[in-house]
C-alpha cells in the first residue's frame, strides 16, 4: 500500500510518501498564507521524489495545526497521535516523545504501540518553541544555524527567564551590554528552553528511550541541553526530525480502513 502523510504546520508543510511501511519520498514547502496550496505543493514534491503517480497514493493522513486545510486527507490525525506513531515507527522501544516545532512544544508518554497514555502541550508561548530560538538569534545578531553549535563551545551556567520570550530577549540585551560572550549567552538560551520543555515532560513522567521529533531536533545546542536536563546520555532523533508528524500521519492512514 502507498500512503501519504501531510503535516501542515505554522511555518512549513511537510509530506512523506510510504510504500508498505518504507519511506520513498519527501516534500516540504513554506506554508505561507495559502495552506491548501502548500499542501498541494508539498504532496507534489514528495510524489515526484518517490517516482510515482498521484493516483498511486491510496490513502492520505493529515495532521498539524493546519490539518483542517488538508481536505484531500482520508484521515485526520491529531498532533499527539501523529508524533506518538512516528516515535513508534522509528524507535519501537520508545515510551516518551517530544515534538518541538516553530510555534509550540509537545510531549507524550506512550504505550508499546505508540499510543499516547498521557501528554502535555506548551501552547501559545514562544519560550517553549522554535520561535524562541529564532528571536534569540536575532537579538545576538547571528544566524539560526550558528546559534546551536555556538552553545556547544560554552560550559558556563547563566540563568535565564524561560517563561516569556519578550523578557528573555531583554535579558539577552542585558547580557550583551555586560560583555557576556555570545557562546555563553547561546548556551543560556538553549538551557532555558530545554528547562521549560523538560518540566513539561516530567509532568507526564519520563520513560525509557526518549525520542525527539520536530525541526528543533536539528539544533545541536538544544539537543545537548535536553540531555543535560534529562540526565540522559542519548536522545533518539530520526534522520529528518521535522518530518516526524508527517510519518505518523502516513502510518495511521495505512492502518485505518
Amino acid at each position: 500500500m502507498i500512503t501519504a502523510g501531510i503535516d501542515c504546520g505554522a511555518k512549513s508543510t511537510k509530506t512523506v510518501i510510504m510504500k508498505d511501511g518504507e519511506i520513498i519520498g519527501k516534500g516540504t514547502v513554506q506554508t505561507g498564507f495559502d495552506q491548501k496550496k502548500a499542501v498541494d505543493d508539498s504532496l507534489a514534491a514528495a510524489i515526484e521524489e518517490a517516482g510515482i503517480a498521484r493516483d498511486d497514493v491510496e490513502k492520505i493522513g493529515g495532521t498539524g495545526s493546519g490539518r483542517n486545510a488538508i481536505d484531500i486527507a482520508d484521515t485526520s490525525v491529531n498532533d499527539i497521535k501523529a508524533m506518538g506513531r512516528a516515535a513508534n515507527y522509528f524507535y519501537p522501544n520508545a515510551r516518551t516523545v517530544t515534538d518541538v516545532g516553530a510555534e509550540e512544544g509537545k510531549a507524550a508518554k506512550l504505550d508499546e504501540k505508540g499510543n499516547a497514555v498521557d501528554f502535555a502541550i506548551n501552547e501559545k508561548c514562544a519560550a517553549g518553541a522554535g520561535a524562541f530560538i529564532e528571536a534569540m538569534a536575532r537579538a545576538l545578531e547571528i544566524t539560526l544555524e550558528e546559534l546551536g553549535p555556538l552553545a556547544l563551545t560554552s560550559d558556563k551556567e547563566i540563568p535565564m527567564n524561560a517563561q516569556c520570550a519578550i523578557f528573555a530577549e531583554s535579558e539577552v540585551v542585558g547580557l550583551i551590554h555586560a560583555k557576556t560572550s555570545k557562546q555563553d549567552i547561546s548556551k543560556a538560551i538553549h538551557d532555558a528552553m530545554a528547562s521549560r520543555i523538560v518540566s513539561m515532560i516530567r509532568r507526564i513522567g519520563v520513560n525509557e528511550d526518549v525520542v525527539m521529533v520536530g525541526g528543533v531536533g536539528y539544533n545541536p545546542g538544544f539537543v545537548e541541553a535536553m540531555k543535560r536536563e534529562l540526565n540522559l546520555e542519548n536522545i533518539y532523533i530520526p534522520e529528518d526530525p521535522d518530518f516526524g508528524s508527517a510519518v505518523g500521519a502516513a502510518v495511521v492512514a495505512a492502518q485505518e480502513d
